[in-house]
């Protein structure tokens, strides 16, 4: 796998198309490479560990990642995750908007699946796992999706559909579903403050910013938002708008021969040999190394998320 797929975040990508909003991903890590920032989607996702173990967030929630083990990420979830071992880390994702599954009309699948999980009243657990007889089944399905979308062969979108219908159908014994539309208060107000910083940083990150412009977006001193951003992303402000701006950076250093220099400039960076410094440190090379090791051609479409 090229270093692109390997390094490269984008957040504000389209999943499949408007015909068919779907798209899987296969991601493999080398030992100690950070796996994924804090970021966000309207889509939602189920994230399958194939190597490694991982700690995974969701929200405000914290939970290790086993290979086999799934998580589901409902539309708009904060999410994030980081290494928990010394070693390679591989896994894939199969993200799809929700409206991918409404029908033509409103109907009983309407009303009593498809609606229940648009309105997170009736979701799956998080946390899927093979020790949950039922959760196995969801695994299996998963596999086979992955398997399916994989190969393309003629059809693979019934399949795909099909088949999250199916996974639906299966979390609706009592007991089984997970009603997100009760959060803790709290915790969304905790979430919709990390949103609302994240949001600013991606629209200003090409502009000088202090913490203490962050900070009176909540509002908080600077002290308090500085722990409460890192409680949240495990970062510190500095740290997350850097590495925001690298995956920027390393955007446009795929897609054009622009001189490095200018491409500093464009991502917020006003000296080229921090900016240098940075980048290397995010992604094991330098600027021109990354842009040399990128295959030509290699489309948005194979990144991930």
């Amino acid at each position: 796998m090229d270093r692109t797929s390997q390094r490269l975040l984008k957040e504000d990508r389209e999943h499949g198309d408007v015909m068919f909003p779907l798209a899987a991903y296969w991601i493999e890590l080398p030992a100690g490479a950070p796996v994924l920032d804090t970021h966000w989607h309207e889509e939602a996702e189920f994230f399958l560990l194939l190597e490694g173990e991982i700690l995974f967030q969701v929200d405000t929630d914290y939970f290790t990642l086993r290979p086999g083990e799934a998580v589901f990420i409902e539309s708009g979830d904060i999410h994030a995750a980081y290494a928990a071992l010394d070693t390679p880390c591989r896994f894939c994702a199969l993200v799809f908007h929700p409206d991918l599954l409404a029908s033509a009309q409103y109907d009983t699948i309407q009303q009593t699946v498809i609606l229940p999980l648009q309105e997170k009243r009736q979701s799956f657990p998080r946390h899927i796992t093979s020790s949950v007889p039922w959760q196995g089944e969801l695994l299996l399905h998963l596999e086979r999706m992955m398997e399916a979308y994989d190969n393309k062969m003629p059809g693979f979108e019934s399949f795909m559909k099909g088949t999250l219908l199916i996974m639906l159908s299966q979390i609706a014994p009592p007991g089984r579903s997970v009603n997100y539309s009760q959060s803790a208060g709290a915790d969304n107000t905790k979430i919709d403050r990390l949103k609302k910083v994240i949001l600013y940083i991606q629209d200003n990150y090409q502009e000088p910013i202090r913490t203490r412009d962050l900070s009176e977006l909540i509002p908080m001193s600077e002290g308090q938002f500085c722990r409460f951003f890192k409680s949240m992303t495990r970062k510190t402000p500095v740290d997350y708008i850097n590495s925001y701006r690298i995956r920027q950076a390393a955007a446009l250093l795929q897609q054009s021969d622009r001189k490095i220099s200018d491409i500093a400039m464009d991502v917020g960076f006003d000296n080229v040999s921090y900016f240098i410094k940075v980048f290397r440190k995010a992604m094991n090379c330098s600027p021109s190394e990354f842009r040399k090791d990128a295959i030509p051609g290699a489309g948005q479409g194979q990144l991930y998320p």
